[in-house]
């Protein structure tokens, strides 16, 4: 049976990746010169805490080659189909690491490595059509072609309460955060191809979940959606965005979920957004 695995930006519900069997390699948190890894070391509650108190902005790494090596050799003792799905290329050098480590195992060991172009719910969502395909007795490649098909019905939009975090990543230039901060834009952003780019500018938080709102609802069919903060706690905020969605989409569900330090090092804190999978019709 093909083995799956994906790293802790991908979002799954407790209990799901022992469940269907999926190994977590974790990327890396640093903060100046210490080194956590994202979700053994420091869990999310503990990152925004820590951010709070902290006057560096934190970076993230990919996983080492040796991570990866341990985990393709341990699953390589019980499969020859190893499929690999990690957070998008444009965010991390993930996916190239893994990539870096195949050629050893050439020959007894068949893995693929599939670039998400997304990450959160979005990865967690391939990887969990990746395991259940895989418990379903589907190969390698019948497998690689499925998320092939799923990964550009994945969507993640989402706005900023700070451009420090959006400019030092190089998404927007330093004369546009600094006008931004006086004028107090908050950018709508929306990963595109797996790169964070701009989608529309709003002036006030308000204006925003108008915006996120107005996005979900021009799918006309959804499979499944989130929407991403850095509490699982409702503020006001989000209960306004669900009470609007819940009166167009009285089927659907809303959950609220957390993103990850990983994310954070990219578009910090309070940021708000939705993930979208429209599904396969």
């Amino acid at each position: 049976m093909v083995k799956v695995v994906t790293d802790s930006t991908a979002h799954l519900e407790p209990g799901v990746a022992e469940e269907l069997g999926i190994s977590i390699v974790p990327l890396n948190i640093h903060f100046g010169d210490e080194i956590l890894r994202d979700g053994i070391d420091i869990t999310a509650a503990e990152f925004f805490r820590r951010l709070e108190r902290s006057p560096e902005i934190p970076t993230s790494s990919p996983p080492s080659r040796s991570t990866f090596e341990r985990v393709y050799s341990e699953l390589s003792k019980t499969t020859h189909e190893i499929i690999s799905i990690h957070i998008s290329s444009k965010l991390s050098q993930t996916c190239a690491v893994a990539n870096a480590v195949v050629a050893p195992f050439l020959g007894r060991c068949s893995i693929a490595i599939v670039d998400s172009l997304t990450t959160s719910l979005g990865l967690g969502i391939l990887a969990t059509t990746a395991a259940k395909a895989a418990a379903q007795g589907k190969s390698l490649d019948e497998i690689v072609r499925l998320l092939r098909g799923v990964i550009p019905h994945v969507y993640i939009v989402f706005f900023v309460e700070t451009l420090d975090y959006l400019e030092r990543e190089g998404y927007i230039g330093r004369a546009q955060a600094i006008l931004g901060g006086l004028l107090g834009i908050k950018p709508l952003m929306i990963i595109e191809d797996g790169e964070i780019v701009p989608l529309e500018k709003v002036r006030t938080r308000l204006k925003a979940i108008d915006k996120l709102f107005e996005f979900v609802v021009e799918f006309p069919h959804i499979e499944q959606m989130a929407i991403l903060q850095k509490s699982p706690v409702a503020t006001e905020e989000t209960l306004l965005l669900i009470e609007r969605l819940e009166m167009v989409l009285p089927e659907m569900e809303f959950p609220i979920i957390t993103y990850g330090p990983v994310l954070t090092t990219h578009v910090g804190p309070n940021t708000m957004g939705v993930i979208v999978y429209e599904g396969m019709i």
